[in-house]
């Protein structure tokens, strides 16, 4: 994650975040204590999508929640649903991972990591339900995989993750 600060005389303070997935959003503390967050398009980093802004009661909440403060996650991390050994979980692509541009056959998740990718949902909403062997994983694509707890970690790791 990247984070750039710069102060906004007469206003306050500004932090422009951009994520391991290349998202982008940027924090406004104003002097007053208002805060202001704006999530920008993943493919036009200025163009601002959407904002909300909380008070500084609000702001300290929020954060709280974020932290862990009000729930800490189960140890099964990401992962949805367990049944057994089987395990269904969402995951995003990330931006220069070594699927990205590759068909799900060149990949070979079946047979290398032991995984089936149940569904494909596209950057663009468009649903791909029992993808076949063709379809083409692109970053931001987030499958729907199933296999054991290890498969899916090697998965992830190996072929859906940027390793930088």
């Amino acid at each position: 994650m990247k984070v750039r600060e710069s102060d906004l005389p007469g206003i306050g303070y500004k932090f422009e975040i951009i994520t391991k997935n290349q998202d982008k959003i940027v924090v406004v503390i104003h002097d007053d204590g208002r805060r202001e967050i704006y999530h920008f398009d993943s493919d036009d980093h200025e163009e601002c999508v959407s904002s909300i802004a909380f008070d500084d009661s609000e702001a300290r909440q929020i954060a709280g929640i974020l932290g862990g403060m009000a729930y800490k996650p189960k140890a099964l991390e990401t992962i949805d649903i367990a049944f057994d050994d089987l395990i269904i979980e969402w995951f995003k692509v990330e931006p220069g991972a070594p699927a990205v541009n590759k068909t799900i056959g060149e990949i070979d998740v079946r047979n290398k990591y032991g995984v089936t990718v149940i569904a494909i949902m596209k950057k663009n909403m468009k649903k791909s339900n029992n993808p076949g062997p063709d379809t083409v994983i692109e970053a931001g694509d987030t499958l729907v995989i199933s296999g054991e707890r290890n498969e899916l970690k090697g998965l992830i790791t190996n072929l859906l993750s940027n390793k930088e």
